[in-house]
């Protein structure tokens, strides 16, 4: 399986952009989805958010594409 350099050469020769991978904090996390701390880990539960992943005994980050992609589907919701 290729890793990620190789996934984003072939992309890059294909003449798509590559996404960058960039993991956010929980401030992070509350000031773009609205939510407050406890409805965010109430939801992650629920299965109706993003998980976050740790990165040590007290660091909990978040993908910012999954963020993103959470996001893109509440406001496409929110049309129908």
């Amino acid at each position: 399986m290729p890793d990620h350099e190789d996934l984003s050469q072939e992309a890059l020769s294909a003449g798509s952009p590559v996404p960058e991978m960039r993991l956010i904090r929980l401030p992070e996390v509350m000031h773009r989805v609205g939510l407050k701390r406890s409805t965010i880990y109430q939801r992650m539960s629920e299965g109706r958010f993003p998980r976050s992943r740790t990165l040590g005994p007290r660091c909990a980050v978040w993908l910012e594409a999954e963020i993103d992609e959470w996001i893109r589907k509440v406001a496409e919701n929110d049309r129908n």
